[in-house]
């Protein structure tokens, strides 16, 4: 049996990442599921969803300062027209989806793991799907 859930996001910066883990696991909680994966997914072009440490804040510092060096919001041979061409590349490259198995009731995540959603071209109104998959 599959469960689907849609969840809204605001986002509050141009660039950030949001800790989303916490409603990933309540998700399931509320499902009841005990076995399966989990389908964590953003229909958007410019954002994402990626995987990564959550323990230390600067993760997500660094992360986003990167992106930000490899994919500056300016420059001068980019030719879409909305201005926002990196934040196209940065959901690209972060990715739109991420799985994660479910065991025991729990996401089976490394000790330092987080599911973040990632924006790339705030501050919006985003939405998340989140479908698990018992099994």
């Amino acid at each position: 049996m599959a469960h689907l859930k849609k969840v809204t996001i605001k986002t509050k910066r141009r660039d950030e990442m949001i800790d989303v883990t916490n409603t990933v696991q309540q998700f399931i909680q509320e499902e009841g599921i005990n076995s399966g994966v989990v389908y964590v997914y953003c229909p958007h072009t410019t954002a994402g969803i990626t995987i990564n440490e959550n323990a230390d804040p600067d993760v997500k510092h660094d992360m986003l300062m990167r992106l930000d060096e490899v994919y500056p919001w300016t420059h001068k041979k980019y030719l879409h027209s909305e201005g926002n061409s990196a934040s196209h590349l940065k959901g690209s490259t972060v990715g739109t989806s991420q799985i994660v198995i479910v065991s025991n009731g729990d996401l089976l995540l490394g000790t330092w793991q987080g599911i973040y959603f990632c924006e790339f071209d705030g501050p919006r109104t985003r939405t998340m799907f989140l479908k698990v998959i018992e099994g």
